[in-house]
């Protein structure tokens, strides 16, 4: 992900949607530049207190935004000789279609990494691949979201 691109997203997804904000994820880029998605444990964010795991509530959120990142990054991605406002319009028709996610494993762990791959970006719809890991590499949940991009 380009510079611009990447401070775009982190922009939008950690600064200034309030729900993401509320989570506490941070956007970040792995050594091949692709976005990813790291969540600290956080009382607030657990919805088994017996068993101390992620609500999955948390868990399927998690995994829309990183499937809406990696979505929307198809698109700007070839805008990095734009200017920033224009890339910033593309995130105006990013949505949710449809997703399905399947819970593994409890979401134990200290912090939870989501990465995303995506299967297929045209002009209007992308279909991304996602998965929630903890800090010890156990996959913990796996989903398939379609995205409006344009």
């Amino acid at each position: 992900m380009d510079a611009k691109v990447y401070e775009c997203v982190k922009e939008v997804f950690e600064t200034n949607t309030p729900f993401s904000r509320n989570l506490g994820i941070k956007v970040l880029q792995d050594e091949s530049l692709n976005p990813y998605l790291r969540l600290e444990r956080q009382d607030h964010l657990i919805g088994n207190y017996i068993q101390d795991i992620l609500h999955g509530g948390v868990i399927s959120s998690i995994l829309d935004i990183i499937g809406a990142i990696v979505a929307v990054d198809g698109v700007i991605s070839r805008m990095k000789y734009e200017q920033k406002a224009e890339i910033m319009k593309k995130f105006e028709k990013l949505g949710t279609i449809d997703m399905r996610v399947d819970y593994l494993r409890p979401g134990r762990g200290t912090y939870f990494i989501a990465t995303g791959e995506a299967m297929r970006t045209g002009n209007k719809v992308s279909v991304v691949r996602t998965k929630l890991k903890n800090e010890e590499n156990t996959l913990i949940a796996a989903g398939t979201g379609t995205y409006m991009v344009g």
